[in-house]
């Protein structure tokens, strides 16, 4: 399928075009057409895949064809609701981006700056408004914000909504929408309080579309385990680093504190990185995320929550200097590398108390990720035995990797950019 099959408004193909898109991502074609046909949705897709696309150009088709159902203009209709400053900056760009050749304004409504412009923003009358959680009821409180004339809700990135520990200020905001609504649900995973959440937003019956990345992109990443002590790994991440393919590295750790200490290890080991975290103001985050794009900072160290939103497309290496403890995270991080038809590599440090996390990640990919045998600071502690991939919980894996951690290339399309 190409974009020009869609029943997507002429203006809006041409945005397509200019971008230098052709074909449609899989979650692309699954979602647009039901949104398009005014139902709700409930979308389990990952970082990568496309997502934001798949609502932003049907929401753009519907407002511009259709006048406000309050029969005011300037009022806000399209709601989009994200976890984090750095993804709902790209939600707004995307949004510019495709409506380009329309009369839709978008407004973009984050925490951690001044409201003067946002507000200001607000009273140009935008039809869309991208926005975190805690900024947007405080414009609400303050009367600057009305959800009254809301046609469509979009609540993206579900999953991490609830691990930054938003559900009530998701609560709050969807009280104050309209009834009468079309509700769109992304999440890159679908446990069990999930579907919940999802039960309370949506109509009944969505249209239920779940896709994976390609198989072709996972191929391209070489995935690498390593067995290191904790005391060991700022050595062993050293060494990585300094490799010649390490040109743009981006590094995981699970707390904050960690990745400021990380940062500061590795520059008194004379390589230049920058942490991105919560706990930094928009601005460092916004300099150290710019810095990473235009290849002046080669190394970004960054936990989880920070990194929603990060879309670079030529990272050569992700590095789980702290695997995770919740499998899915693992897929999410390494699939940040190996982009757009490019190799990258994946590699994990594994310390004794973190091989619980390690079963968990192997029986989710149904594969043992690589070992590597012979690398600096290697653990004198006896690496355990393979892991049983027979998992006793019933668990479908969001990836196919191959064993054997060798790199391919794609079989076609490589390098041709599909819109986010």
């Amino acid at each position: 399928m190409k974009f020009q099959d869609l029943p997507l408004l002429r203006s809006l193909l041409d945005a397509v075009e200019q971008e230098g898109y052709e074909q449609p991502t899989p979650i692309q074609e699954k979602a647009i057409p039901p949104v398009l046909e005014g139902r709700d949705v409930l979308g389990c897709a990952q970082t990568g895949t496309g997502k934001t696309a798949a609502f932003a150009l049907p929401i753009l088709h519907l407002l511009t064809s259709n006048p406000p159902r309050s029969g005011r203009s300037g009022l806000v209709r399209t709601l989009v609701l994200t976890p984090t400053r750095e993804l709902a900056a790209q939600v707004g760009a995307s949004f510019d981006a495709y409506g380009r050749h329309t009369q839709t304004r978008t407004a973009i409504i984050f925490g951690g700056v001044g409201q003067v412009p946002q507000v200001r923003a607000l009273r140009g009358g935008a039809e869309v408004l991208v926005a975190t959680p805690g900024r947007l009821l405080d414009l609400i409180n303050q009367k600057h914000v009305s959800l009254s004339a809301i046609e469509i809700f979009v609540l993206d990135e579900a999953d991490r909504m609830l691990d930054m520990g938003f559900i009530h200020d998701i609560r709050k905001v969807v009280a104050l929408l309209p009834k009468n609504r079309q509700s769109l649900f992304f999440s890159a995973t679908m446990p069990d309080d999930i579907r919940s959440l999802a039960d309370t937003i949506l109509r009944e019956n969505p249209v239920f579309v779940a896709v994976t990345p390609p198989a072709a992109t996972v191929d391209l990443i070489e995935q690498q385990l390593c067995f290191v002590e904790k005391q060991e790994k700022i050595g062993l991440l050293v060494h990585f680093l300094q490799q010649p393919s390490a040109n743009r590295s981006l590094v995981f750790t699970r707390t904050k504190h960690g990745a400021d200490k990380v940062v500061q290890k590795l520059r008194k080991a004379g390589i230049f990185g920058q942490a991105i975290h919560g706990n930094k103001s928009q601005g460092a985050r916004t300099r150290a995320l710019d810095g990473f794009k235009g290849g002046i900072t080669p190394v970004l160290v960054a936990t989880d929550i920070a990194a929603r939103g990060i879309d670079v497309e030529e990272i050569s290496h992700v590095i789980n200097f702290d695997l995770p403890n919740e499998p899915e995270t693992y897929i999410h991080r390494i699939g940040r590398t190996g982009r757009a038809g490019t190799q990258g590599i994946a590699i994990a440090f594994c310390a004794t108390d973190e091989r619980p996390y390690l079963r968990d990640i192997e029986k989710l990919i149904k594969t043992h990720i690589p070992r590597l045998d012979e690398y600096p600071h290697r653990s004198t502690v006896p690496a355990p035995e393979p892991t049983d991939l027979r998992s006793s919980r019933p668990r479908q894996p969001l990836v196919q990797t191959k064993p054997g951690g060798n790199r391919r290339r794609s079989s076609g399309g490589q390098g041709r950019r599909r819109p986010r």
